[in-house]
């Protein structure tokens, strides 16, 4: 039996990682799964976190799937096929990958005997998704124009955001299904086969006038671009800071406040994993959001993804080396 892939995929911070911990929990817990980490910088922070002893976690760093790693990922897919005849693969692109390109490595003559597609996903960040389309559209609207499952994030902290982010993301794709409630109301199930639950699509959104009658029939949605006009590695640039200092929550989030107002260029994300007071601390940055928490993951270092960013002054904000 063909393997089921799900693709994650989501703009920088917009709850990639989150979504995929509640499907491992509440939908995959009994399957055998093959998780696909593509991030930006040399290590992903995302796979550290989401490691487990069920689980089997493929890292392609220092690049986009979409971009320089086409051919790794391909590779790798089989490989990982062959080797482990998982049940279920999750693939969870960069931030600033392309969902197209995704969907074109996994339909690869290669990969077409041994897995299917089964839900293209994307998360959008209600907060800062107008901000992403208006500076990164070609990027930002692959992800939301290729899904044929969309989930909202942080409707709960920004309800006053819904509505537009809402209607947005309908002018983009009016066949995906999409999803407005706060994560917790929804079922692993509705996401990962949209219209199995009753309901309809109405009930997933919590908002009218969803049109279910667009949905795509064949899941596979729209046709791919083959070759994109720019990559992410032009656009945008990636800076990982090793270091063995020991920061105190307060101390990180300080160091993190200075680079935030002091830093040249644009930093759209950063996180990391570094020696903390008690242990080790998990760093979750994005502009005007600082989210510091304990965490049993390892780690020594923190990358920042943006545009126009100074090596070397990043490293002496954040005490690196």
């Amino acid at each position: 039996m063909a393997a089921e892939i799900y693709v994650v995929s989501g703009f920088l911070g917009a709850g990639k990682t989150t979504l995929i911990q509640k499907l491992l929990r509440e939908a995959f817990s009994q399957k055998k799964v093959v998780l696909i980490e593509n991030d930006f910088g040399e290590i992903s922070v995302d796979a550290a976190l989401l490691k487990s002893g069920s689980i089997e976690v493929k890292e392609l760093n220092s690049g986009c799937i979409c971009c320089s790693l086409a051919g790794d990922f391909v590779r790798a897919l089989q490989e990982l096929l062959e080797r482990f005849h998982p049940d279920i693969i999750i693939i969870e692109p960069s931030g600033v990958g392309r969902l197209s390109d995704i969907i074109k490595a996994c339909l690869d003559p290669r990969i077409l005997p041994l897995a299917e597609v089964k839900a293209k996903i994307t998360v959008v960040d209600v907060k800062r998704c107008q901000m992403y389309l208006d500076n990164f559209g070609e990027f930002f609207e692959d992800q939301i124009e290729k899904a044929d499952v969309i989930l909202l994030s942080r409707t709960g902290n920004f309800p006053g955001k819904v509505n537009d982010a809402y209607e947005m993301v309908k002018n983009l794709n009016g066949h995906a299904v999409t999803f407005s409630k706060p994560w917790e109301q929804i079922k692993a199930a509705e996401i990962i086969a949209p219209g199995s639950e009753p309901g309809g699509c109405t009930d997933h959104c919590g908002l009218p006038g969803c049109g279910c009658e667009n949905h795509d029939e064949h899941g596979l949605g729209h046709d791919c671009h083959c070759h994109p006009v720019n990559l992410a590695e032009d656009i945008f640039d990636t800076i990982t800071i090793r270091t063995k200092r020991v920061f105190s929550i307060e101390e990180l989030e300080m160091r993190v406040l200075n680079m935030e107002r002091q830093a040249k260029g644009t930093i759209l994300r950063a996180k990391g994993i570094v020696r903390g007071v008690d242990g080790y601390i998990n760093l979750q940055y994005l502009p005007g959001d600082i989210c510091i928490t304990n965490c049993a993951a390892h780690g020594d270092m923190v990358c920042i993804i943006g545009r126009n960013l100074n090596r070397q002054e990043l490293c002496t904000l954040l005490g690196g080396e």
